[in-house]
């Protein structure tokens, strides 16, 4: 005789097996999104982030299914789900407190083990070890489900059905709630808790309707008032005890850090600065220097007469630079992050006199006709490179946007050694759509700049300026980028709106960047040992 169902007076009501579905769908795309957002400031937000989370979750999912329809069939308890189910919730919740810890974990074992492709490795481990076991569970849902809920072969595909459309529409909501909702307004450790905390309360109904499970309710509800104590204020950077704001956007994670010369913007924990503010108003020794040069090069009768659009407006370093030393130019910005430009109004002396629009780059290029002197484009950071603003069609717009004798400047911030780099693809594609490419590398950094014009007087308009120059500093800043100016010698790289593959150069670059620095300090560690590795970090 076939093995019946341990009922539950709710599920005398299929309501709630459907509700159940409902909720482990939206926790499912909750989860992974929060995945993303987890793991952005130390890996980015890449493509090829999103698709380590993707597969992974899928991989778990899949196994669930398969574990969950053979644990139906061979014991149909609906104890044995929601007990999976209650489970979950705990991992999800203990996600904020100790997530962090191994993704840091993982990365400094990897990284004395992995000889390239590091961020992948790395990316994908700390998936597995974190996201996949919960999901797993939560996969088990959907076949137990449908084996509590099937009463007869005569309604089976009605209810399946209904089944399938609960999850559906749960995942729907669990998608747009916590990118619109929960993490702009409470951020990514608070939102795993929420869906942790809805899953904990539906096996808690569960287990109260069965009189049973008491116990393990109350444990249970312990450990997730733990883990949101532990969780709810956690922050990505834990080792950094000065900073002056932490955050989250729709778009970034967010890091405001301050000392006595300078205001920081970073959108990553691990590496890398967006913005800077240098407070006694001297140049920042960044690229944003070297970019001070395209005034100069467009021909105006003085830097301060030009227009100048800023593409990745970021907290307006650019503009604020271009004020300082140029005078009261006609500077707008585009930023996609409206909270970027709240931290620009209140950290880094951005003038409420700057316009900034909210907007992507290429679509506000789109929807303008205005043509300016100067376009910067400074929307590339790491491998979160948008493709959108890297190919031929987008250079091509804004070629449409600059003046006669126009300048377009361009951050390339990943110098890449080997043939076909990301920056060879960004200077190719460049230099098929102008007439005269010019490239510097940024000394002490890794960054490149490129200036662009169909204007063939652009490097002997920059040697003519330095004579209007008042300032002495920007004067000897000019001159050394006058002098450093290599005229680019064009390639066959190009990238285009079907093709742009961004991210894998973008990692291939930063790969290369990373195990220079691990060849760094293994070298430290066999000459000085350990000590001599903690000093140098000290």
């Amino acid at each position: 005789m076939a093995e019946t169902v341990n009922r539950s007076p709710v599920l005398g009501n299929k309501l709630f097996l459907y509700l159940t579905e409902f909720f482990a769908g939206m926790s499912v795309m909750a989860v992974e999104l929060g995945a993303s957002r987890l793991l952005a400031p130390y890996f980015s937000s890449s493509q090829i982030v999103w698709t380590i989370i993707i597969g992974t979750i899928m991989i778990a999912m899949a196994l669930g299914n398969v574990y969950g329809g053979r644990s139906a069939d061979k014991k149909p308890d609906p104890d044995r789900l929601y007990g999976r189910i209650l489970i979950a919730a705990v991992w999800i919740a203990a996600i904020p407190a100790a997530g962090k810890y191994v993704i840091l974990g993982i990365s400094a074992l990897l990284i004395l083990a992995v000889n390239s492709n590091f961020l992948i490795w790395a990316a994908f481990a700390a998936c597995m070890i974190i996201f996949v076991f919960p999901l797993f569970l939560l996969g088990t849902v959907t076949p137990s489900l449908a084996k509590y809920s099937v009463d007869s072969l005569e309604d089976s595909g009605k209810i399946v059905g209904t089944l399938g459309a609960f999850n559906t529409i749960g995942s729907i909501i669990g998608t747009f709630v916590p990118t619109f909702v929960t993490i702009p307004a409470v951020g990514t450790s608070v939102t795993f808790l929420i869906f942790a905390g809805i899953l904990l309360v539906l096996c808690i109904v569960y287990f109260v309707s069965r009189r049973a499970g008491a116990v393990k309710s109350a444990s249970v509800s312990a450990l997730f008032l733990v883990c949101c104590i532990l969780g709810a204020s956690s922050s990505f950077a834990f080792w950094e005890s000065n900073l002056t704001y932490e955050g989250e956007s729709i778009y970034n994670y967010l890091q405001v850090k301050e000392d006595s010369r300078r205001v920081i913007l970073s959108t990553n924990v691990l590496f890398g600065v967006q913005s800077v503010l240098v407070k006694e108003q001297a140049l920042t020794g960044m690229y944003y220097d070297y970019a001070m040069a395209a005034p100069l090069m467009a021909g105006q009768e003085q830097p301060g007469d030009c227009s100048v659009l800023i593409l990745g407006m970021g907290t307006g370093t650019y503009a604020t630079q271009c004020s300082r030393y140029f005078g009261d130019m006609d500077i707008e910005g585009v930023e996609i992050d409206e909270k970027i430009t709240g931290l620009a109004r209140e950290y880094f002396e951005l003038p409420e006199s700057v316009p900034v629009t909210t907007y992507d780059g290429r679509a506000y290029l789109n929807a303008v006709d205005e043509k300016y002197d100067v376009i910067m484009v400074d929307a590339y950071q790491d491998i979160t490179i948008p493709f959108q603003m890297s190919s031929v069609e987008f250079f091509t717009l804004v070629k449409e946007h600059l003046t006669e004798d126009g300048v377009m400047v361009v951050n390339m911030n990943m110098r890449g050694r080997e043939e076909g780099n990301i920056n060879q693809y960004l200077a190719d594609t460049i230099a098929s759509v102008f007439d005269h490419v010019y490239t510097i590398d940024v000394h002490g950094s890794t960054n490149r700049e490129l200036f662009a014009s169909n204007n063939s007087d652009m490097k002997d308009n920059l040697a003519a300026g330095l004579g209007k120059l008042e300032n002495q500093d920007l004067a000897d800043m000019m001159e050394r980028v006058s002098a450093g100016l290599s005229a680019y010698e064009a390639g066959d790289y190009l990238m285009t709106d079907d093709k742009a593959p961004v991210e894998l150069l973008g990692m291939r670059v930063i790969d290369d960047l990373i195990m220079d620095e691990v060849n760094y300090y293994k070298g430290l560690y066999e000459e000085k040992g350990i000590q001599g590795v903690l000093d140098s970090l000290l």
